[in-house]
């Protein structure tokens, strides 16, 4: 691992994945440690005035003073283009148990861009200061209200323009994903556009964005000089991406997890999930994991090979089965 750094301990987030990071998993990640603050996927608000239980079902932690099992606090996030609609269901989310709300302003996905949603919005960021100012005085003073923004649509031009809107607007907290929208996940990340947002900007700014290691949060924190950072896929390849960060930045020494033990995870994941989905798609939220953790165990690529195209029960758990003995083993 890289030499130790300072005892400076900087604030970790789970970042928002729409269809891939759902409450079981932040129940799982929260549980291994390193993560400060879940963010949940994006709600998405249209003009309807949506009921409790659609909270709830998105985010179950609502029930349990929205925070996961082990205590780790989860933001309820909304995405849309109405700012009334917006506001309404913001207090909402709060009456159902939210106690910290984040507007979603980077999803690139081109259904929710082409339905007013999404990184979309800043091309007006004028809009993006409305939404949030009207979320903001929809809210008790005692939530929290945070925003997550890329660089740009088109290009990443407005990368000021909109940092300030949100600020403006009322946001207490501002996440920059460093890419715009026809960036994508294509690297490099433009890690610089975030370390000018802080400078410019009175509220704290999480960087995301390419985050892959240790060694890279050293240099992104160098380049951003930010306190606050933000894992996505990153921390689904990594699991323990957070615990080896906090190690490095507090001088302890610190094992990264091993394959066997990120396969008994998954396992424990399987199970969990097992019961959730039709039996068509059993199997598939830990073969997307997979996909993620291949960037990272050369064995999770083997195991997907396994089972890529098994759907029945009994030939997953069978594989489970030989790849826990033989991680057991190893």
């Amino acid at each position: 691992m890289t030499d130790k750094t300072d005892s400076f301990i900087p604030r970790l987030y789970q970042a928002p994945m729409e269809g891939v990071i759902d409450h079981h998993l932040r129940a799982l990640l929260s549980a291994l440690g390193g993560i400060d603050i879940c963010v949940t996927e994006f709600m998405r608000v249209t003009h309807t005035r949506l009921p409790r239980r659609v909270f709830v079902r998105l985010c179950p932690e609502l029930e349990t003073g929205a925070a996961t099992a082990t205590g780790t606090p989860v933001r309820l996030q909304l995405l849309g283009g109405n700012p009334r609609a917006m506001a309404y269901n913001a207090a909402r989310a709060v009456e159902a148990g939210a106690r910290a709300i984040d507007l979603n302003f980077g999803c690139p996905a081109k259904s929710v861009n082409n339905s007013d949603g999404g990184a979309c919005l800043l091309q007006s960021p004028g809009r993006v200061e409305e939404i949030v100012a009207a979320v903001r005085r929809a809210l008790p003073d005692s939530i929290p209200l945070s925003a997550k923004i890329r660089l740009g649509y088109q290009d990443r031009s407005s990368y000021l323009d909109n940092a300030r809107a949100a600020e403006a607007g009322g946001a207490g907290e501002l996440a920059v994903h460093a890419r715009s929208k026809v960036d994508g996940y294509r690297p490099p990340a433009y890690w610089e556009y975030i370390g000018e947002i802080r400078q410019r900007l009175r509220i704290p700014v999480i960087a995301n964005g390419d985050i892959w290691t240790p060694d890279e949060f050293l240099r992104c924190r160098q380049v951003t000089g930010c306190d606050a950072f933000m894992f996505g896929r990153s921390l689904l390849a990594r699991p323990d991406l957070g615990l080896q960060i906090k190690a490095l930045c507090s001088g302890r020494d610190y094992t990264p997890m091993v394959w066997q033990q990120v396969a008994a995870l998954l396992w424990d994941y399987y199970q969990i999930t097992r019961e959730c989905y039709p039996t068509k798609y059993l199997g598939n939220r830990i073969k997307q994991w997979l996909a993620y953790l291949k960037l990272a165990y050369p064995e999770a690529g083997a195991f997907f090979e396994k089972i890529k195209r098994h759907r029945e029960a009994s030939v997953i758990e069978d594989a489970f089965a030989r790849e826990l003995a033989v991680s057991a083993a190893a």
